[in-house]
């Protein structure tokens, strides 16, 4: 009965040994995305006023786990029963992804006629700040469903052929990281202002290391949010445009003479645009109805 149980112990431990490696070739494999995917959501977490910044990427973030829950067991029984759908899926979440990045560089170079006229110097109500919070959180967490989707699926297709059991445990462990790590690093991202201010007030002096530090925290956030914006842009189109080249046929091998990440940003780009057209066309067809 003994040497049962520590038989048994010893199965355990194999098992778990497995789990760490698949878990660390999973992390790998989605690392890129994990970085798109933080480059995204800062840029989507940011705008508050800050009182409001965690209240705000709190509700994201559980907004994240819930995704992560819808997805999860959806994408298990796909991938045994129906695997098509799942290409079908990262396609059209890539669609979305293209047409949201496309958006972003029409609106830049070419911005609505009402945002330039409607911009007021009075304040907001507590209505409009609650609205403009709650179509943010909105954006933000469907943007996290679309990526969420794409990496749950690449982690699953580094455990194909492993016992379902390990593919669960394995893809559920990247998928925690995916929301606890992406958002706990917004989170320093977004409140790096009031880091800066704490460290300034701890200094009575007028030249101090922690003023130095505070100075620099404080002057660097507006600088980080913009270019997390650029960055979120490029993210969603490179993500939009590494679906499309990986799960098109005949987009594989497209533009060969140039860098993967080049043809992927090139495609996502065009399809983005292409999308973007059609949707504004549907938009003025119905509009004049």
């Amino acid at each position: 009965m003994a040497s049962g149980f520590f038989a048994l112990l010893d199965d355990i431990a194999v098992l778990m040994d497995d789990i760490a490696v698949m878990s660390k070739v999973a992390a790998k494999k989605t690392a890129g995305i994990l970085g798109d995917d933080l480059a995204v959501n800062a840029e989507k977490a940011s705008g508050f006023i800050s009182s409001r910044e965690l209240p705000v990427l709190w509700a994201i973030t559980k907004g994240s786990f819930l995704n992560k829950v819808i997805i999860l067991p959806i994408a298990f029984l796909l991938s045994a029963f129906l695997p098509l759908a799942v290409i079908i899926i990262l396609v059209l979440g890539g669609l979305y992804l293209a047409y949201e990045g496309a958006e972003k560089i029409y609106e830049y170079f070419f911005p609505h006629e009402h945002a330039k006229s409607d911009v007021s110097l009075e304040p907001l109500t507590e209505e409009q700040i609650l609205a403009f919070e709650k179509e943010k959180i909105k954006s933000a967490i469907v943007t996290d469903f679309i990526l969420s989707v794409e990496i749950i699926i690449i982690a699953l297709g580094t455990v194909v052929g492993k016992p379902i059991s390990s593919q669960i445990i394995v893809v559920t462990i990247i998928a925690i990281i995916a929301t606890v790590g992406v958002y706990g690093i917004v989170a320093l991202i977004v409140r790096m202002d009031e880091a800066g201010l704490k460290l300034i007030s701890m200094s009575t002096k007028e030249r101090s290391f922690s003023k130095t530090i505070g100075n620099i925290l404080v002057q660097a956030l507006p600088k980080v949010i913009k270019s997390l914006s650029v960055i979120g842009t490029i993210a969603l189109l490179l993500v939009a445009g590494g679906i499309f080249v990986h799960e098109i046929d005949f987009l594989h091998g497209v533009l060969p003479q140039l860098p993967p990440i080049v043809t992927e940003f090139i495609v996502g780009l065009a399809i983005g645009l292409l999308v973007l057209g059609i949707v504004n066309l549907v938009k003025k067809i119905i509009g004049k109805k």
